[in-house]
């Protein structure tokens, strides 16, 4: 396996990763204007690119995804739930689904409370055996913090949800699996986030004090976020392919 993580603008976190024996990559999360570097990275490992994914729809930055799609032939992938709310076609994503990537396998976690439509993508490597190596948590996990729940009003709801998520899709995982978050320090989509660039899970469930409060104390503490973006609303009608 390779694996490249490739820091952006508002502390934001992309990924390139895959199997260089199936000569396949999967890019995440890439930011509008950084298309030009996954080609670059494709180019330099001598792979294709076979999914580009955004792990929601981004409302901080405008993404790269689609356009880096078009670029490298490979097909836009977003969640199931995005039907409803985009106007372009993608590869839906659903929950469990796995990605065949070579001798990289990489699994679909629907993990809804930063977003409705949040996900993170749990990889194994089979020439490293088959426990899952590390997990790229988009918005809902950072290290020694959570994402914001509040982006579409209803931060309860969401908030409730959010918590549902992380305590039956992550942290029931091993402990030793790696995480690799959307964002790290500087981001507005969390509050208290860590600078370091990666964590475990065993790690966190040791130290970020948001994971072992109990649900009503979770619901009440992440409540407690950063002005929203600056420039949201358009942000977000251009990632679902709205005029701006």
């Amino acid at each position: 396996m390779f694996f490249r993580q490739i820091p952006g603008v508002d502390a934001s976190l992309s990924y390139f990763f895959g199997c260089a024996t199936a000569a396949k990559a999967v890019a995440v999360d890439v930011v509008a204007g950084d298309e030009e570097r996954f080609i670059d990275e494709a180019l330099k490992t001598s792979v294709k690119i076979a999914y580009v994914i955004d792990t929601h729809i981004h409302a901080d930055h405008y993404s790269g995804g689609r356009a880096l799609a078009a670029i490298a032939g490979a097909p836009y992938c977003v969640h199931a739930s995005n039907r409803q709310h985009v106007h372009f076609d993608f590869l839906p994503l659903a929950d469990g689904q796995l990605l065949d990537v070579g001798n990289v396998k990489v699994k679909v976690l629907h993990t809804p409370g930063h977003t409705t439509d949040s996900l993170c993508l749990l990889v194994t490597d089979l020439r490293r055996g088959d426990t899952p190596w590390f997990v790229i948590t988009g918005d809902t996990l950072f290290v020694g913090a959570v994402g914001r729940p509040d982006l579409l009003g209803r931060e309860t709801e969401m908030a409730t949800q959010l918590y549902e998520t992380l305590h039956t899709k992550l942290l029931p995982l091993p402990g030793e699996v790696e995480i690799f978050p959307g964002h790290q320090a500087g981001s507005v989509c969390g509050a208290g986030l860590s600078g370091k660039p990666s964590s475990t899970l065993a790690f966190e469930k040791r130290w970020n004090p948001l994971l072992a409060k109990s649900r009503d104390e979770f619901v009440a503490a992440v409540r407690e976020v950063p002005p929203k973006p600056a420039e949201m609303d358009r942000i977000v009608r251009v990632n679902c392919g709205l005029a701006a």
